[in-house]
């Protein structure tokens, strides 16, 4: 295996992307979160992640912002994607997918545009292409799912690949989904304000794992929500889920158990992909200890 694929999140493989930063211009890929901060609790994105490696992207279509990603250029998938949830008015719309162009060339536009083929060699070299999910075996996850976005422009704008990550299907279709579904659910139910979540990947801890040696494969998913304004009269059985809360999904039915155990009973066609719900805190322990960085996801612990 070539030693491109073994870069994890270590001082050697972030100096190789130090070049990239070089080149970077004012816009919507940018070196802070300024222009979207309205997509973080308390307009604080998550702290403790400062390798230079991550591309802050402000995810704009159609002339409006909707949601912010931390893009990771070396595994051409996001670290993780922020947004406020808001549940959809509409269907599912159908998929046009998207790329950002300013990743490909620093004076480019600055809202996300559809693939056209053939694809220009700078896009492919910048960022993962709808090519690279084709025949992988791996669907394509939304880190930002668009039946957590209230308008139509809201949820196309789920649809780059800027917010995607490699994900089985026995995930992305279930366990995975029903958690997305309890958190819409439990927002609906006793969130009286805004709704923060935070979505992202976690590579493998070691090997990695590529599709087409190109765009890495999570090991797990993870999310964490902040909602500070809730029921004064939450049921017992509902405290514990606010004002914050989180979970791990397993990504490969083959991994250890130690973060997330697998239910033996459940069917066959998911076992295996099974979903560890946990505190805010819990989280957060597992991604320091996992990326090496003093991850805090919500500013003052959304308190």
């Amino acid at each position: 295996m070539s030693q491109r694929k073994m870069l994890h999140f270590s001082t050697g493989a972030l100096l190789l992307l130090l070049p990239w930063f070089g080149s970077l211009v004012l816009g919507e890929v940018n070196k802070d979160f300024s222009n979207c901060l309205d997509f973080f609790y308390d307009k604080t994105p998550p702290q403790g992640i400062s390798a230079p490696g991550y591309q802050p992207i402000c995810q704009r279509h159609k002339n409006q912002y909707h949601f912010a990603s931390l893009y990771d250029r070396q595994r051409r998938v996001p670290l993780y994607s922020a947004y406020i949830l808001s549940p959809a008015e509409g269907k599912r719309p159908n998929s046009t997918w998207m790329y950002e162009p300013q990743l490909a060339f620093s004076r480019a536009g600055s809202e996300m545009t559809p693939f056209h083929s053939p694809v220009d060699q700078n896009v492919m070299e910048s960022q993962a292409v709808f090519q690279d999910y084709k025949g992988s075996n791996f669907t394509k996850g939304h880190l930002n799912p668009s039946m957590h976005q209230k308008t139509k422009e809201d949820r196309e704008a789920t649809f780059t690949l800027t917010n995607i990550v490699p994900q089985q299907k026995g995930s992305n279709s279930g366990p995975w989904n029903q958690l997305e579904n309890e958190v819409l659910s439990r927002y609906k139910a006793f969130c009286k304000g805004p709704m923060h979540v935070i979505t992202g990947a976690m590579p493998y801890e070691s090997v990695e794992r590529w599709i087409k040696n190109r765009v890495s494969v999570p090991e797990y998913m993870w999310s964490a929500y902040c909602c500070p304004s809730y029921s004064s009269d939450l049921p017992e059985s509902v405290q514990p889920f606010f004002p914050t809360y989180a979970a791990v999904g397993r990504n490969d039915r083959n991994s250890e158990e130690e973060i997330v155990p697998v239910n033996v009973k459940a069917r066959a066609s998911v076992r295996g992909y099974d979903v560890r719900r946990m505190t805010l805190e819990t989280l957060e322990g597992i991604l320091r200890q996992r990326l090496s960085m003093p991850i805090s996801l919500f500013h003052g612990q959304c308190q």
